[in-house]
């Protein structure tokens, strides 16, 4: 009897066990692409050391009243080097993160658009422990209107577009806050009136918790930049080393002109024509896979930042490369590895940007 009672006990102590677990599993957002990014502490601090040592770039960007930023997410053995100048200037206690809805997250949820999409988790999956999730969050739930946003865990799943971000953010900061929202397709009329609701609840945020933006609270956009090859669909200029040439620098045009200097609603409406479509006479529109993340997060932390500093931004690219220019970082026996090919079939471009606080009243 007494045998009976110990088996019984023992059988409900790992029936109980395996609940918890599958509770906190479900809690936890688990990571989606465990190749092109480092889930591994010790891989991650390899990388950081290795970025260290040889990347120059971006030495003299300072860090003061800098309070948002544009990232890449892709592969960290191609993109490392244009995440860098970035990140090691930002050490704040929690993020805003305007993510991507790319391709297969649309396909897989029914092409959802003019909303965003954010997620039910209370952590995210990082190398260096879990990753709270800021109350802001629920803040944004309990007062935008239903109708400018979902909640789909299972969107946030497929998505990679924002945890690629988070180990940098993570290295600098262990005890980091993110609010994860993906940005779905919408007209900019309709960018304008959902980021003015947004703008208004995460400012309330900001006053009521005494938070500096720069310093206790950060605003980052995640965007790659031209995706070239048969593979996208996009060979406007040939495959070959001009085609590679003239893609790029259109790139860096098209960057330069909508992040240089004091960003007004001008410069974010223009860039929008620049990325979803021109007339035939223009030059080609790139593929980037940021076209709705970056002018509506634009939108959304140009107006935060009016409402509570009464500034304007002020823009810089630190850095604008590609797979083909930069190659493969030498890191090896590593389970850091690479999810496309690159070659001039084949490349995706990236920029790192960040913006600053200025009194320079300008046009809008």
């Amino acid at each position: 009897m007494n045998r009976l009672i110990i088996a019984l006990g023992i059988f409900i102590i790992f029936i109980l066990s395996q609940f918890s677990f599958l509770l906190m599993a479900q809690e936890i957002r688990p990571v989606r692409d465990n190749v092109g990014f480092c889930w591994n502490p010790s891989v991650m601090d390899e990388l950081m050391e290795y970025l260290k040592s040889n990347s120059g770039t971006g030495e003299d960007f300072r860090s003061d009243n800098l309070v948002a930023a544009i990232s890449p997410h892709d592969d960290y053995l191609y993109a490392a080097g244009v995440y860098y100048p970035l990140y090691k200037l930002i050490n704040v206690k929690e993020v805003v993160i305007f993510g991507v809805t790319h391709g297969t997250v649309r396909k897989a949820m029914n092409d959802p658009k003019n909303i965003l999409i954010l997620d039910d988790y209370k952590y995210w999956q990082r190398p260096y422990g879990n990753v709270d999730i800021s109350p802001l969050r629920e803040e944004i739930k309990n007062s935008l209107d239903k109708d400018d946003y979902s909640v789909s865990d299972s969107a946030q799943n497929i998505e990679h577009s924002i945890e690629a971000l988070v180990p940098f953010l993570q290295y600098y900061n262990r005890d980091v806050k993110i609010t994860p929202v993906m940005v779905t397709q919408m007209p900019f009329e309709r960018m304008n009136q959902v980021s003015e609701k947004l703008s208004e609840i995460i400012s309330a945020y900001i006053t009521k918790n005494k938070l500096e933006p720069g310093k206790d609270i950060f605003f980052l956009i995640s965007s790659d930049a031209n995706h070239y090859g048969k593979d996208f669909d996009n060979i406007p200029y040939g495959e070959d080393e001009a085609a590679h040439l003239k893609a790029t620098e259109n790139d860096k045009r098209i960057a330069g002109n909508a992040f240089n200097g004091i960003l007004t609603k001008g410069k974010i409406e223009n860039l929008t024509k620049e990325l979803w479509g021109k007339p035939t006479d223009a030059p080609p529109s790139p593929v980037w896979c940021g076209k709705f993340s970056i002018p509506f997060g634009l939108l959304t932390i140009s107006k935060i930042i009016k409402r509570i500093n009464g500034y304007e931004l002020n823009g810089i690219v630190y850095k604008n490369s590609d797979s083909w220019t930069e190659g493969v970082i030498p890191i090896k026996h590593t389970n850091m590895g690479l999810t496309a090919p690159f070659s001039l079939k084949h490349w995706v471009g990236w920029f790192s940007a960040g913006f600053y606080l200025s009194k320079n009243n300008t046009d809008k």
